[in-house]
């Protein structure tokens, strides 16, 4: 029987495996940090395999700092941590499919690679800006002058500078594009082929974050950079710095494009104008000229600025409501085919345009004209034209230049806490919730991740939409437990860490929208679980470094504070199943069993199990078994379970901790 692992993979030596499958002579063997022999690459010999395709000499296009490749380790480098389940800290913890995860989002990253690679639709983040001003990952991620001199060979062996070092130099990023690097690294992962990902920044790193996000995501997944206008400042002293950006890019562009994904949003004002039509029609009938003024007049109450103004050249109305009929009906460029279409009034051939007509066939002409979307002149000699139905045209791509003002957010988000001002410049709910249904529109049951969750804007707009359009969308929220300062409002009102506004944030907000939306149900729960150290002890990891002087260390392998429920969540992990499963635990013959799922897994962690319990288990074919390995007596014991499961279940993976 195997025993898990219990510490997230290697993805170094993973790539290495891969690499080893094209280019079997390039990898070798080399000592590691432990003295064990592992495979390295033999990066002399893959340059020559590479030669026509490897810049050759120091000098080469990239994007560079001090620290790049301690960063790329670290996103690496395996960890021996865990996620414990709190579930006296959740709301529905039974039921819900939400998380709220507390720690440091590098490490939660890497315990999600196995559980949500490539199952997350959108990723929505808001890092620090490296302005100085927040608390937390050492936001002003400037070096000394003598640290950065002394990484980045900028001193003899004597310790004098080689060149005159300005503020402009990179020192003032350095830390900060480490930070995100690695970050952006394994979140990457994460999502899926068609999944996209946002993120906010101002003007301080985004020229940085773009190179980086070009390099990890690639530059050809790039979308778009939107610009969010957050109001004029007066107190600027040379120009009223009052927009953000947030980069925008698909894990696959291809995969988006080769799917038929395609992103709208509801034109603005077009609804108000479906109500006023068939408030008219209600009153008026098919009186469609007294319908026609009814909407010139909600088209006039609309200033000239006003994004509904637009909808005002819809001038025209019948059944099927406002339209246009100014619509080209050339063969675009010239060259169409050209073919008799008939009037229907007076029986004869319509003008023919220069261009040919737009569509290729006459049968494809005939369709667009029995559906409505071809209107005639009075006669024949007019040229036809195409017609837009408003109703039939009501969806647009999102605009990049938006309006949302700081002060606003500030405003909704306090109002949820008594009009308390605890947490500093939260976002915008509807920015947040424009943008989940964006891309959500179609999938209604998305993965949605922000792993710098501050005040859980992003829960709050998850739980909103699904209150609004009956989606059953799934948050993960992310965030390090920074402490409150002793003198802030956030303190004063009993809040020691954001992880806990966050949570309660979440917790009033639902009772909000349920208020708000009666008789739409949505989940408003979230399961709390919290970064710690692994479960096991170190003799788990290392049992052959230990004899019989040291017996009385080997009692168990497993830490004495750490419950049933850790270590059913712990095994998740290992075996790569989502955390938002429901489980059972029921007793059999004294023994307590967990099954999750439905029989994904199913775990029993006592001492001495009985094979009655064993076969029992087996019986039910789970697609997984755990047990501890001081369940059994000895060897022989596991040997019989090992039988049991080939005999009743043998499709079953089998393992201990």
């Amino acid at each position: 029987m195997d025993k898990l692992k219990m510490e997230t993979p290697d993805p170094t030596q993973s790539n290495i495996e891969k690499l080893a499958a094209l280019f079997p002579a390039c990898v070798t063997e080399a000592r590691g940090e432990d003295g064990k022999l592992k495979k390295a690459v033999n990066f002399e010999l893959l340059r020559q395999m590479l030669s026509d395709v490897v810049l050759e000499g120091d000098e080469s296009y990239e994007f560079t700092w001090v620290g790049k490749k301690a960063a790329i380790v670290e996103a690496n480098r395996p960890i021996r941590k865990t996620l414990r389940p709190c579930p006296a800290e959740s709301v529905n913890w039974d039921s819900t499919e939400n998380l709220y995860i507390e720690g440091d989002n590098l490490e939660v990253l890497k315990l999600l690679q196995e559980s949500y690679l490539g199952k997350v639709k959108m990723i929505y983040i808001d890092p620090p800006y490296n302005t100085g001003n927040d608390f937390i990952y050492r936001d002003d991620f400037a070096q000394s002058q003598e640290e950065y001199s002394e990484e980045s060979g900028q001193v003899d062996e004597n310790g004098d500078r080689l060149f005159r070092n300005t503020d402009s130099n990179g020192r003032f990023h350095s830390d900060w594009c480490s930070m995100i690097y690695s970050r952006l690294m394994l979140a990457r992962n994460l999502l899926s082929d068609d999944g996209v990902i946002f993120i906010s920044i101002d003007d301080a790193e985004a020229e940085n974050l773009r190179k980086i996000c070009d390099e990890i995501l690639g530059e050809q997944n790039f979308v778009v950079c939107l610009v969010y206008d957050k109001n004029r400042k007066n107190d600027a002293k040379y120009f009223s710095i009052g927009h953000e950006y947030m980069l925008v890019y698909f894990k696959s562009t291809r995969a988006i494009y080769e799917s038929g994904i395609i992103f709208r949003e509801p034109k603005e004002g077009v609804e108000e104008v479906r109500a006023e039509f068939e408030r008219l029609c209600k009153l008026y009938g098919d009186d469609w000229d007294r319908v026609n003024e009814g909407l010139k007049k909600l088209y006039a109450s609309w200033s000239s600025g006003d994004e509904r103004k637009p909808l005002a050249r819809f001038t025209k109305v019948d059944k099927f409501g406002p339209y246009r009929d100014d619509g080209n009906i050339s063969w675009p460029g010239g060259g169409g085919p050209k073919y008799d279409v008939i009037h229907p009034l007076t029986g004869k051939p319509c003008k023919c345009p220069d261009a040919g007509w737009r569509f290729p066939t006459l049968k494809r002409m005939q369709e667009e004209i029995d559906n409505g979307r071809v209107v005639f002149g009075s006669d024949e000699t007019t040229l036809p034209r195409i017609r837009r139905n408003l109703f039939d045209f009501d969806k647009q791509v999102m605009r990049s230049v938006h309006f949302s003002y700081a002060q606003t957010a500030t405003l909704e988000f306090n109002r949820i806490f008594d009009n308390l001002r605890i947490f500093e410049n939260p976002k915008s709910i509807s920015d947040i919730k424009s943008l989940i249904k964006y891309i959500t529109v179609n999938e209604q049951d998305a993965v949605i991740l922000d792993f710098f969750s501050g005040s859980a804007t992003t829960a709050h707009a998850v739980m909103q939409m699904n209150a609004e359009d009956g989606g059953h969308r799934k948050f993960i929220m992310v965030q390090l437990p920074e402490p409150c300062d002793e003198k802030s409002e956030a303190y004063k009102a009993g809040y020691s860490n954001i992880c806990e506004i966050g949570k309660e944030r979440i917790r009033r907000a639902a009772k909000k929208i349920a208020a708000d939306n009666p008789g739409k149900p949505f989940d408003g729960g979230f399961r709390v679980f919290k970064l710690d150290d692994t479960n096991m002890t170190d003799v788990y990891y290392s049992a052959g470094e230990y004899d019989q002087s040291m017996l009385d260390q080997l009692v168990s392998n497993i830490k004495p504070d750490r419950t049933d429920l850790d270590l059913l969540f712990g095994c998740l992990l290992e075996w790569g199943l989502p955390l938002s499963m429901p489980y059972t635990s029921e007793e059999i013959e004294g023994c307590t069993v967990h099954t999750y799922n439905d029989g994904d897994l199913i775990a029993c962690f006592d001492e001495n199990i009985p094979d009655s319990v064993i076969k029992e288990i087996a019986k039910r074919q789970p697609l997984r078994a755990v047990f501890r390995d001081s369940s059994f007596a000895d060897s022989p014991a596991k040997i019989n379970v090992g039988e049991i499961f080939k005999m009743l279940a043998p499709d079953t993976r089998v393992k201990v901790l």
